[in-house]
């Protein structure tokens, strides 16, 4: 019979619908549950393709036994960490400082107020690997919490008051200037691996903040050595097994520190930011073809496999098909020549790194493409076969709820690449993302986290749903001119400062001020795998601080949030990455350039062509006829002559206007 999970929203509560566990989503009535039972809370906390937490599942939540244990002892909570961050970092925050790392499933023991007195990560159902078995530990709890019941909640109260002390530290607030940008570089140079790209050892996890941040130093102080490790590291992501080279888009990570075998979740997040990495990477003058392709496939990545009916994007495709990781995409030499003939199947096989000992498990290898193949014809119809071929296997599920910041990373890189690689279909799709996430996601004014299906969650959006979606309204305004997007996208930064600000200047908390009360108030300050709320916001400040007519009070938050983290920013720059990208768009004023001329006018267009394709990045670009209404960029821009001309500002500063692509191309040199 299924439990409480069956009417929720999240595809990962939905998996454990049918657990004989009696599982309660994470509300009021569940602790309230809790206090009249007089029982510890059990937490438990992962995504839906998340290898692990299918593990655990399978061996413990599916148990009999193991269920009427829980049952009987706890008050059993299953959240969705996709769906709430804020509670994740809650009590991922007291995983880490009680265990020394984090990571999921993550389980935690709580008192019936919601106070952790034991967090870990994966429990096997017997012990091993030094672990407890998961009953063991469950039997453990029961024992201390009905035998010695005031100490456990004694010290829950201690642990709870110290994270709270620890979530309200700030930084000393230092300038992210010039001297801090080059420091923040030649320290990401010595942490490079010179041989693979990337930092540190295995796993590794692609440094998509960091390499934005690397190309745009490389574009303002023309640095080799910074550009190098960009080309370096992506070129080598591209080239192993992280990257699908049937079907594009990247997993999440690799274990090994050659990118050759991944972990085969493949994260919405991830493809968005490297669509942008990527297509960056394809601007720059003299740039290896291989960028483009890999930012073209992963676009289509995005349209084919990841958009849903609703015109949203999902969050992921699973690490694992039918229980197994890699079934779907790795190969053996005989299944090569099984689709493609002895003749081709070899010629594959040498050029994918598919070997008889394998590079992957039991014999298999996932695919690389070390060197471009030497006949690219033949390498087109082998692709493509293989394709088919792997279409016809086992597929990884689809978790298909609609992020709103993961969406608003989506459509931030389709947008923008879809304007400077002028691929029209691509900021179309993301136009109607950003319509879904409007209509859907807010309500009664106020954003909301996900969907599903159609079905707007109860979540409410944190600081990173707001921010992203701001940043991605600002990157279709330029991409369309459509002016209803700037008009959207500054109404949603003025709620953000609004309900987000802290008390110190610059400060800004993860949950709005008339959110859900938990432990303490989340404050996410590093780069990880995804920018954090704080610097996506700074990023989104930045823009509209020179798009919309009254854009000091936007500049003035994002200088404030910058100043807050300067110590990070130059001490620790691989968990600062976005926040050193967003700092070297405000030295450069940012970049502004406004291409004014009558529609249909070829120069106008030529002009904009050459804008979105030579500008550095964090340029902000805008074409339109001349004082075009609700766009302020252009005001005051008349024709030059009777003809389409490009404005050039530098911060407050501005070049004469220009009329012709080799003049504007001179002045983006500058």
């Amino acid at each position: 019979m299924p439990n409480r999970l069956a009417v929720a929203t999240s595809p990962y509560l939905l998996q454990h619908a049918d657990n004989p566990i009696d599982w309660w989503e994470w509300s009021p009535e569940a602790f309230a549950e809790a206090v009249r039972r007089d029982v510890p809370v059990l937490l438990s906390v992962g995504y839906a393709a998340c290898h692990w937490c299918h593990v655990m599942a399978h061996e413990s939540f599916e148990d009999p036994a193991t269920a009427e244990q829980v049952n009987a002892g706890f008050v059993a909570i299953k959240v969705d960490r996709e769906e709430r961050p804020d509670i994740d970092a809650v009590y991922m925050a007291a995983t880490q400082a009680m265990t020394g790392q984090g990571g999921w499933p993550m389980t935690c023991f709580l008192t019936p107020v919601g106070e952790p007195f034991h967090c870990g990560t994966y429990y096997p159902p017997t012990p091993r690997h030094g672990l407890p078995g998961f009953r063991q530990l469950l039997a453990a709890v029961t024992t201390a919490w009905t035998e010695d019941g005031e100490r456990v909640r004694s010290s829950a109260g201690e642990i709870a008051a110290r994270l709270a002390d620890g979530a309200g530290a700030s930084l000393p607030p230092a300038p992210v200037d010039t001297d801090a940008l080059d420091t923040a570089a030649a320290t990401l140079a010595d942490d490079v691996d010179e041989r693979f790209g990337g930092f540190g050892g295995a796993p590794k996890f692609p440094p998509s903040t960091v390499l934005e941040f690397l190309v745009r130093h490389h574009e303002r102080t023309g640095s080799p050595a910074a550009l190098g490790y960009a080309v370096l590291t992506a070129e080598r992501m591209a080239r192993g097994g992280l990257y699908d080279q049937l079907a594009g888009g990247f997993a999440r990570y690799s274990v090994d520190a050659q990118w050759v075998v991944p972990h085969f979740e493949k994260m919405l997040y991830d493809n968005a930011l490297l669509l942008r990495v990527y297509a960056h990477l394809a601007r720059l003058p003299g740039a290896d073809p291989l960028f483009e392709r890999v930012a073209r496939e992963t676009a289509a990545f995005l349209l084919t496999d990841l958009r849903t009916p609703e015109g949203g994007f999902a969050a992921a495709l699973d690490a694992d098909t039918d229980g197994v990781e890699g079934l779907t995409y790795a190969w053996t030499p005989a299944q090569l020549r099984e689709v493609l003939g002895d003749d081709d199947g070899a010629w594959a096989a040498a050029l994918l790194t598919v070997t008889d000992e394998g590079t992957f498990e039991h014999g298999s290898s996932t695919l690389q493409l070390l060197a471009e193949p030497d006949d690219p014809q033949r390498w087109a119809r082998v692709r493509a076969a293989l394709l088919d071929a792997r279409r016809e296997r086992p597929q990884p599920a689809r978790d298909d709820k609609v992020v709103t910041a993961w969406n608003g990373m989506a459509i931030q890189a389709l947008a923008e690449a879809g304007a400077a690689l002028e691929q029209p279909e691509w900021v179309g799709a993301a136009g109607a993302a950003a319509d879904l996430l409007l209509s859907l996601h807010v309500v009664d004014g106020r954003l909301r986290r996900s969907s599903r299906a159609g079905a707007v969650g109860t979540a409410a959006g944190v600081l990173e749903d707001h921010a992203y979606l701001a940043d991605a309204l600002l990157a279709l305004h330029q991409a369309t001119g459509e002016a209803h997007r700037l008009d959207a996208a500054t109404a949603l930064l003025d709620r953000t400062l609004e309900h987000f600000a802290g008390d110190e200047p610059g400060a800004f908390f993860d949950t709005a001020d008339d959110a859900e009360e938990l432990l303490h108030r989340p404050r996410e300050l590093t780069d990880n795998a995804s920018p954090c709320g704080s610097s996506a916001l700074a990023s989104a400040l930045v823009t509209a601080s020179v798009l919309a007519a009254d854009g000091g009070r936007f500049r003035d938050a994002a200088e404030a949030a910058l100043r807050s983290v300067g110590t990070l920013a130059t001490r620790f720059p691989r968990f600062a990455g976005h926040w050193l990208t967003v700092a070297e768009a405000v030295v450069r004023g940012p970049l502004q350039v406004a291409v004014a001329g009558p529609d249909g006018d070829p120069v106008r267009a030529a002009l904009l062509t050459r804008a979105r394709r030579a500008s550095a990045g964090g340029t902000v670009v805008v074409a339109g006829e001349p004082d075009a209404p609700g766009v302020p960029l252009l005001a005051d821009r008349p024709l030059v002559g009777g003809a389409a001309a490009a404005y050039v500002c530098r911060g407050f500063v501005c070049d004469r206007p220009v009329g012709t692509v080799e003049e504007l191309a001179e002045l983006l040199r500058a």
